[in-house]
């Protein structure tokens, strides 16, 4: 299947395989998933160090101090307001202005960084959430990271925590609520291909739609 204008954006829960289902579903559509490598093309565009990226990854930061600090490591940029404000309001921007970017340069996914907010006037946007069974991402975890029940339970749990935070923080919507978004899916009951192929079917729907209006 080709697109020709729709972009992907998918919200997920922790271990319910989102970015799994991103790759599968770029490979089949002939685009590029955009998951870690957006923090590494925001660092580009920006000037900012790329480590500020790394470190403020879909995690809100608390610590004025931190921030202060952090700072210092801030380059390419003159406009005194934007000096000022802290390190995590850099970076959210940057990342907001490298979104809007990609997606100018035609049909891709992007995984997490509210992009389906930074991307809420793109009538070509399509946002999807992904969810699951606490119990099925938890097996999933302890399979990815060798880890036992407890210490997968507590890391989907703060992960999951992490994101809900910066996502409420920073959008006037509500992470993983379904009004928040055009599609949510249960990739533990519908399995990774599954998942994808109800994506695509909805890709196929909302490309059919540019051809009639």
């Amino acid at each position: 299947m080709e697109i020709k204008n729709t972009v992907i954006t998918i919200g997920r829960q922790f271990g319910s395989g989102g970015r799994a289902i991103g790759e599968e579903l770029a490979e089949r559509l002939g685009v590029k998933c955009y998951d870690k490598e957006l923090l590494d093309r925001a660092a580009k565009d920006s000037g900012l160090c790329q480590e500020l990226f790394e470190n403020h990854d879909e995690k809100p930061t608390n610590s004025f101090l931190y921030s202060l600090v952090m700072d210092t490591y801030s380059m390419g940029y003159s406009s005194s307001a934007f000096s000022e404000m802290p390190i995590n309001h850099k970076v959210f921007l940057a990342q907001f202005d490298t979104i809007k970017k990609i997606a100018d340069e035609g049909p891709c996914i992007m995984v997490g960084r509210c992009a389906d907010y930074a991307l809420a006037d793109y009538e070509n946007c399509l946002s999807v959430f992904i969810h699951g069974d606490l119990d099925k991402r938890i097996l999933r975890i302890e399979k990815s990271y060798k880890l036992n029940r407890a210490k997968a339970k507590d890391l989907i749990v703060k992960t999951d925590k992490k994101r809900a935070s910066y996502y409420n923080y920073y959008t006037s919507k509500k992470w993983g609520e379904a009004a928040s978004y055009n599609l949510c899916l249960d990739s533990s009951t519908f399995g990774i291909e599954g998942t994808v192929e109800m994506i695509m079917d909805a890709v196929q729907r909302k490309e059919a739609s540019y051809v009639l209006q």
